[in-house]
Parts: C-alpha cells; sequence; structure tokens
C-alpha cells in the first residue's frame, strides 16, 4: 500500500486479508480502540462426542491451528506489536480468550508496555456441558482490558455502565448467554457459520464502556462481524481484518442490513468527572446564590452563609463548601456539593442541582 493511501483509514470496511500484512499498512496512532477474538489454538485429543453419541461440533478449524507455543507466541507478538502501534495515545486494546490462550496474550501484552486495567470474566449462562466428566464444566472466557501505557487515559464510561447496571457498579464478572437462537448466524447448510461467534450483547458491554460516538474500532480477527455489527448500531466506526472470505461474506451482509441508530439516542450518561468543573463561586457570579444565602444540610441542623468571594461561614470556620461541610461533621472529607442544599419550593435541593443549571448553560 502506498504511503498516500497509508493516510486514510479504511473505515466501516471488511478486508480480506493477513491481520498482521493489513495493520502493518495503517497509520501509526489512529484508532481509538482494538477489540480482538484471536484464535484460540485449542489443543484437543480427538473428537468429542455426547451421551448419545452424536458429535460435538467443536472448535477444529483451520484457522484455530497455529501449531506449537512457539509459533503460537510469535504469532500473538506479531499481531500485539501492530495492534499498539496504530492505537492512539489514550486508546486500549480488549482481548477475549479460554484458558488455552489468554494467559499467554496476557504475559505479553504486559513485556510490550502495555498496562492492563481489568480482567473480566464473561460467565456463559448457558455454556456448553462438559461431557466426558473429566473436568469442571468450562463455563467462562477472559477478557482483557488494557491501555496502550500505563500514562494513557482512555475512555471509560462508568456512570453509563453503573445506568447499565440498575444503579449499581459495573463488576468485572458479566453473566451473559452464549451465542445461540436467531442470533447465531448460519451457512447455506444450516449449520453454524462461525463456531466462536460472540454474543452481541457481550461487544454492546465492551463498546458502550470504552468508546464514544464516532471512535474508531480495530478488530483484526472479524470473523462474522459481531464488533462491526454493534459499532454501526452504536454510531461507531469499524475496520474489520478477517482472513476468511466466506466470514467475510456474511459479515458483509450481516452489517448491511443494521439500520444505524439516531445520534441524539446514542449518548450514554456522563460520568461527572467528565463534566467540565465549575467552582462554587460561580453559583454566586451568576446569580443563583447572593452573599448571605443559607445553605442548609439535608436534614436542616446545619447551616452556613454564602459568603461574596464563593466561600462559606459556618460554626466559626470559613472556607470551600467541602472544607466548612467536613468541619461541621467533624469529618476528615465532604463532597460540598451534595451536603449543602437550598430552599426550592419550599424543600431542600442539593446545590448540585444550581451547577447543572450552569453546565446547562454552557451546553445550550
Amino acid at each position: 500500500m502506498s504511503n498516500a493511501a497509508k493516510t486514510e483509514l479504511p473505515l466501516d470496511t471488511i478486508l480480506n486479508a493477513d491481520c498482521v500484512e493489513v495493520m502493518k499498512a495503517l497509520p501509526d496512532e489512529s484508532v481509538d480502540l482494538v477489540f480482538a477474538d484471536p484464535p484460540y489454538n485449542l489443543q484437543l485429543g480427538g473428537d468429542l462426542h455426547r451421551p448419545d453419541n452424536s458429535k460435538v461440533d467443536a472448535v477444529d478449524n483451520d484457522w484455530d491451528q497455529i501449531g506449537d507455543f512457539d509459533a503460537y507466541d510469535l504469532f500473538s507478538c506479531a499481531w500485539l506489536e501492530e495492534a499498539r502501534r496504530v492505537l492512539k495515545p489514550n486508546g486500549a486494546l480488549w482481548t477475549i480468550g479460554s484458558y488455552h490462550n489468554i494467559f499467554r496474550v496476557g504475559a505479553f501484552l504486559q513485556d510490550m508496555g502495555f498496562w492492563i486495567l481489568n480482567d473480566v470474566i464473561w460467565r456463559k449462562s448457558n455454556p456448553m456441558p462438559n461431557f466426558k466428566g473429566t473436568r469442571f464444566t468450562n463455563a467462562h472466557e477472559t477478557l482483557i482490558w488494557a491501555a496502550k501505557t500505563k500514562e494513557a487515559r482512555p475512555t471509560f464510561n462508568y456512570a453509563a455502565m453503573k445506568a447499565l447496571n440498575d444503579g449499581v457498579q459495573m463488576r468485572s464478572d458479566w453473566t451473559l448467554p452464549i451465542c445461540a437462537g436467531a442470533e447465531r448466524l448460519k451457512n447455506r447448510d444450516g449449520k453454524k457459520a462461525h463456531p466462536t461467534q460472540k454474543p452481541e450483547g457481550l461487544l454492546h458491554r465492551v463498546l458502550l464502556a470504552t468508546t464514544n460516538p464516532g471512535d474508531v474500532v480495530l478488530d483484526p480477527f472479524f470473523g462474522t462481524g459481531t464488533t462491526g455489527a454493534v459499532a454501526k448500531k452504536l454510531g461507531r466506526h469499524f475496520i474489520g481484518i478477517e482472513a476468511d472470505p466466506a466470514y467475510v461474506d456474511v459479515a458483509t451482509k450481516r452489517i448491511a442490513a443494521i439500520d444505524p441508530s439516531d445520534a441524539e439516542n446514542l449518548q450514554v450518561t456522563q460520568s461527572k468527572r467528565s463534566l467540565p468543573r465549575i467552582p462554587f463561586g460561580a453559583l454566586v457570579e451568576a446569580g443563583l446564590l447572593k452573599p448571605g444565602d443559607t445553605l442548609f444540610c439535608a436534614q436542616g441542623r446545619r447551616t452556613a452563609r454564602v459568603r461574596a468571594d464563593g466561600t462559606v461561614a459556618a460554626s466559626g470556620a470559613t472556607g470551600s463548601i467541602h472544607q466548612v461541610g467536613a468541619h461541621v461533621q467533624n469529618a476528615p472529607s465532604c463532597n460540598g456539593w451534595t451536603f449543602w442544599h437550598v430552599r426550592q419550593g419550599g424543600a431542600l435541593a442539593p446545590i448540585d442541582v444550581l451547577r447543572s443549571r450552569i453546565r446547562a448553560e454552557m451546553d445550550a
């Protein structure tokens, strides 16, 4: 590929080629997120049968047979090096695997300078049983979320994940079903098109948590296009790389049939840390509070007076809303925005609602 071609990203495109060769042609620091579902390199010991003697459709495709550990390590280093090069400074990578490969991949991530943020357990609510009865039922896969460097500040939509989880912090163990039913893509023979097709719910959570609308997501092992399908639904761009033309065909048709959502429906709940900083004094400057106004705790028992310079005074102490809030409670710290309240319509409301009004005006 020419140097001129390298400056343009093949957005929302599936490239039928070797992933390392394609990534070498992409510009440095050009993608926001890499999601990689590399071959597991399963070490299967012959056919597997159910109790009724029917054969289990296991993962025995050629693309999963990389070779011995040395060959797999070389393969892993090659694609990880290119993935790290194309990531933006604040970019991040997700990779998923089973016990056969994820620990080897994780070691190379650390060796190369990635900074592991979380390992996430995908607990399968409907795993395949262990038919031989010689091991525990393999009911999970492991995902690793890693920043490009220790200093990187990758996207994390914490508040959106909390909202998705009914207002409770999202944990690192995710219970989701394996891909089945109508979601499981079939080939012309009526058999599953891909043995390890990931559920869209898994990618929805990954992309919603760690990307924003308009971001570029690279998937070097695109398969039947789950990453691209979810990216299109969520207003993200994707670059898919897939060596098997049959999978490319399935993924192309799948993604073409998706109608993207309206932009206004793609916005997510923002974490307060990502919002513009508003000092308490700005409320006084804007006339939302006046010098001498009284602030109350939620129960109305403790009070403070607003001063002209944006400090408050209570019980012989003056300082910020946080300092004085901590003082009146005899506590080491305090979030003054939620501790102090004002009277509105006969009821007490936290002063944070006044800060929200200023932020809304800034966005208008």
